[in-house]
């Protein structure tokens, strides 16, 4: 159980793993993957469940202009007046659902938070990650700033 939303733990594929991402698209599962893997890390991924879509609202009782004091009727079917006949509810179209992936690595005592600040992750050619490369806002890992100067 986590202390808290920094640090995750789950089982994917029957293995106990630190989650370092939910929801993440196919490329950036490739980007991460290479990543972890040169830095020693065995990385698990797996697809994530689909987000549950709203159900269909329920069709509302219709006035008619001769009901007394303005109160609602349920319309039966033999009584096809054109003034009571409900109108059928609007369709919604189901967006169309992208595929994400969940990714973990075995190590447990993995944070994605403590490795990038803690300046734990090196790419392949020898600089240190930084957030922003992490999150890939830029190409190459820019490690003699510090990221606090970039603040101003």
């Amino acid at each position: 159980m986590p202390i808290n939303k920094n640090h995750e733990f789950e089982d994917l594929d029957g293995v106990k793993c630190s989650i370092v991402e939910r929801n993440t698209a196919k490329e950036r599962v490739g980007f991460m993957k290479s990543l972890l893997e040169y830095n020693g890390y065995e990385v698990i991924v797996v697809a994530s469940s689909q987000p549950k879509v709203a159900p269909a609202p329920k069709p509302v009782a219709v006035v008619p202009a001769s009901a007394p004091n303005g109160e609602a009727s349920i319309t039966q079917p033999e009584s096809a007046s054109s003034a009571t006949t409900p109108l059928p509810a609007p369709v919604h179209p189901i967006p169309h659902a992208t595929q994400t992936f969940t990714v973990g690595v075995t190590d447990v005592m993995f944070n994605a938070i403590n490795a990038v600040f803690g300046r734990r992750l090196h790419t392949p050619d020898g600089h240190i990650v930084t957030l922003a490369y992490w999150e890939q806002k830029e190409a190459l890992a820019n490690d003699e700033v510090p990221y606090f100067e970039n603040l101003k």
